[in-house]
């Protein structure tokens, strides 16, 4: 490797001290995923071609996202469809990704700009909703720490509808009233999951059993229809 090289590669990796085989820990180049892209386009090596390719092809499709959004909804689909969710379920995850997106809107229309206040009065309308935060939700799912998935993508159909109810009511709330400030919007955010939460608890009396289920992506049966979906495009 060439000096030049090196110092590119130095601007990108990070040294970290990782246990090895013999249980002794040695600084060793790391890199996040934007990292690890930008060492595969600078590889000058042929096999490294079909990788270069498929980001030029990545990259072309965000492009195109941008000047039509439609398409990334579209792609959003066939992802969750690969991963073998119902297209009815899908649908509500669409949309619910859109109540969502106008939530955190109004919200900074309100003056809350960091994402650890948007944390915040998220866990207020989901316990106000099911009665417990986002991050006791996982625990009640099983859903292993490490994992990067959104919570709301182990849901079942009714605990997205009123995991949208209580935030579409939150931001017609907030709309209305206008609050300032944190403790403002947590109380609008505990009064829109409040009725989404009246509401699950007329449903469940109704239907003779609990909305909130201890089901997850991981467990369930999707991971099967996803084998199967692959092994038929193969």
């Amino acid at each position: 490797m060439s000096d030049e090289e090196k110092v590119k590669l130095s601007t990108i990796c990070r040294q970290l001290k990782l246990p090895s085989a013999d249980g002794k820990k040695y600084a060793t180049d790391c890199a996040d995923t934007e990292g690890i892209f930008r060492i595969i386009q600078s590889i000058p090596s042929p096999k490294a071609e079909p990788f270069k390719r498929w980001l030029a092809q990545v990259g072309y499709e965000r492009v195109q996202e941008i000047e039509n959004p439609e398409l990334a909804q579209e792609r959003m689909k066939l992802i969750y469809e690969q991963k073998g969710y119902p297209k009815d379920w899908i649908d509500k995850r669409l949309r619910g990704m859109a109540i969502r997106q106008n939530l955190t809107d109004e919200w900074q229309e309100q003056g809350i700009a960091h994402k650890q206040d948007f944390a915040i009065l998220t866990a207020e309308i989901s316990r106000a909703t099911f009665g417990m935060t986002p991050s006791e939700y996982k625990k009640h799912k099983k859903i292993p720490a490490k994992s990067k998935t959104a919570l709301r993508d182990h849901m079942t159909d009714l605990e997205l509808i009123f995991t949208m109810l209580g935030e579409k009511v939150t931001t017609e709330i907030s709309k209305n009233e206008k609050p300032k400030g944190m403790p403002a919007n947590k109380k609008v955010a505990k009064r829109g999951g409040g009725v989404a939460g009246k509401a699950r608890k007329e449903t469940e009396r109704e239907i003779g059993r609990s909305v909130v289920s201890d089901k997850n992506f991981l467990g369930g049966g999707r991971q099967k229809q996803v084998k199967k979906s692959n092994l038929k495009k193969k």
